[in-house]
């Protein structure tokens, strides 16, 4: 795995993080026999698990900015440098004791995502990229998948929760693709379903709806693994518009094309 100066800051802090939600999330699966539910204490974890993040990158890296999903938006004195976090991504998971959820950052230098850190502290697998050195999962060297067609690939996809609007737009295009594909998972947490892409184990991935702490570190990630990645109408900054299509130069492309014909 890369043992650079940045990435050892952002894994080590990273790790901190992942020791207080590992504890939580014991605590909340007990929670779930409660007739409160455990609502209120998840959302104390992921404002904790923010917080031992924050405070590890800004004595590491003093000045730098941040993107948080709790705290919202920190200048910083460093106006090259901007942190985006997601201290708990899959909280819906976390909530009801489903062991799939991670602690995302990533680093933005000069508005170009440049490293990107994604830990699984259940499973203990942690994504690195920085930029020019590689992905890597673990000790491991990682590329997206070599698949070329569509009903070989297994197709990763966001479905919109309650509240959120889109859930017309997002049936049409699931339709369009699972008839296309070999299958069609949809795991609750971005940042993972980007990082699997990144390491072969997804072929494609599409979402609408996101904020930057979703996708930041996954798309320094995926890009250092060799993938392609736009928003889901093709557009080039995913992080502007809000949503993702992602996977293999080739599927990346048939995937848009299917999601295009969804709209016709």
């Amino acid at each position: 795995m890369i043992r650079s100066p940045l990435i050892t800051v952002m894994t080590d802090a990273v790790m901190k993080a992942a020791r207080s939600l590992k504890r939580d999330f014991g605590e909340v699966e007990a929670l779930q026999v409660t007739l409160k539910g455990p609502g209120d204490f998840v959302s104390a974890a992921d404002r904790k698990a923010e917080k031992t993040l924050r405070e590890a990158l800004e004595k590491a890296r003093p000045g730098y900015g941040f993107v948080m999903e709790e705290s919202g938006i920190v200048e910083g004195s460093d106006k090259s440098h901007r942190w985006h976090i997601d201290p708990l991504d899959g909280t819906t998971n976390f909530l009801h004791g489903f062991p799939h959820f991670a602690i995302s950052v990533g680093l933005e230098r000069d508005e170009q995502l440049v490293a990107g850190v994604i830990y699984d502290p259940i499973k203990d697998e942690m994504f690195v990229a920085e930029k020019g050195k590689g992905a890597f999962l673990n000790n491991r060297r990682v590329r997206v998948s070599a698949r070329r067609e569509m009903p070989q690939a297994l197709v990763g996809c966001g479905i919109p929760h309650l509240g959120k609007s889109g859930h017309g737009q997002l049936i049409r295009e699931l339709a369009a693709v699972s008839v296309r594909a070999a299958g069609v998972r949809r795991s609750g947490s971005a940042a993972l379903d980007i990082a699997y892409v990144a390491c072969g184990r997804l072929d494609i991935f599409w979402e609408r709806g996101l904020n930057s702490w979703d996708m930041a570190a996954g798309l320094a990630i995926l890009r250092e693994a060799g993938g392609f990645a736009s928003d889901a109408d093709g557009g080039v900054n995913p992080i502007a518009s809000g949503s993702i299509a992602c996977g293999n130069e080739i599927l990346h492309r048939e995937l848009l094309d299917v999601l295009k014909s969804a709209r016709a």
